[in-house]
């Protein structure tokens, strides 16, 4: 494991949020000692509040947004990385930090850039003569090109859930710390399980993730460890005893049993 564990090192803590969350208040320790570890539990538990101070105490880059150290939204989450000591085994070259919503941010960079490049090719050709100019339109088309090649030629005309799926197949590459915030959000049931498949492979390579969900599929990820986040502490919980598993598990079963009390 690139991160072995993380340990809270005040002993009187601010009366702010997010130390006022009882998972983080009592927060001790916690190890990771699998290649896939999972934070569940009901939202305000914490959850996405303790990977975001890991994405900061890390120092993972986010995909599409503003950078962890910068991002106004991560203040709190950089005030928790600063309480927080970080046991390493190794100093991962790879690192990422990816929220749902990080996708469209990152899409409409990349199409600004593709359009930007086919923009200044266009006025290369307008302004340039010769052997100049046939380099300057050969050095940004390979540019351009190298971005199509990587995402596609126009990120939009896909489904928010493809250009997901595709999105981490490119920045996911083995050997890596990589963090992802509910990245169910935007994916469909077989989209989850492409995901599913992209984290295993990636696993296989020497990947560590670190994921905080509410997708009983994601959470059954084999040899996964599943820290509950509900509660006064956090706890180890097995997949059949999730809460979110035993609802979605028992509505599939009687649809009308809770539809009616609605």
């Amino acid at each position: 494991m690139f991160l072995r564990s993380i340990e809270l090192q005040a002993t009187a803590l601010p009366d702010v949020y997010p130390f006022t969350v009882p998972a983080i208040a009592t927060l001790e320790s916690l190890e990771f000692t699998a290649p896939v570890t999972i934070f569940v539990g009901e939202n305000g538990c914490g959850k996405s509040s303790l990977l975001e101070a890991i994405a900061c105490g890390m120092q993972c880059p986010a995909v599409g947004a503003t950078d962890v150290a910068r991002d106004p939204l991560l203040a709190p989450a950089r005030a928790l990385a600063k309480k927080l000591k970080f046991v390493r085994s190794t100093s991962p070259k790879l690192r990422l930090f990816f929220r749902a919503e990080d996708a469209i941010g990152f899409t409409r960079a990349l199409q600004s850039n593709l359009n930007e490049l086919e923009e200044l090719e266009a006025a290369y050709d307008r302004e340039l003569t010769g052997y100049g100019r046939d380099l300057a339109k050969g050095t940004v088309r390979g540019q351009r090109n190298a971005l199509e090649a990587r995402y596609g030629e126009n990120p939009d005309a896909r489904s928010h859930g493809e250009w997901f799926v595709n999105l981490i197949q490119q920045r996911v590459h083995g050997k890596g710390l990589y963090l992802l915030d509910e990245p169910e959000t935007p994916l469909s049931p077989i989209h989850q399980l492409s995901l599913l498949s992209i984290m295993l492979e990636a696993v296989d390579g020497g990947a560590q993730f670190i994921i905080a969900t509410h997708s009983p599929i994601l959470m059954a990820c084999p040899g996964a460890t599943l820290y509950n986040l509900d509660g006064m502490t956090i706890n180890n919980v097995d997949w059949e005893d999730v809460e979110h598993v035993q609802i979605m598990r028992a509505f599939l079963k009687d649809p009308d049993a809770y539809l009616r009390h609605l």
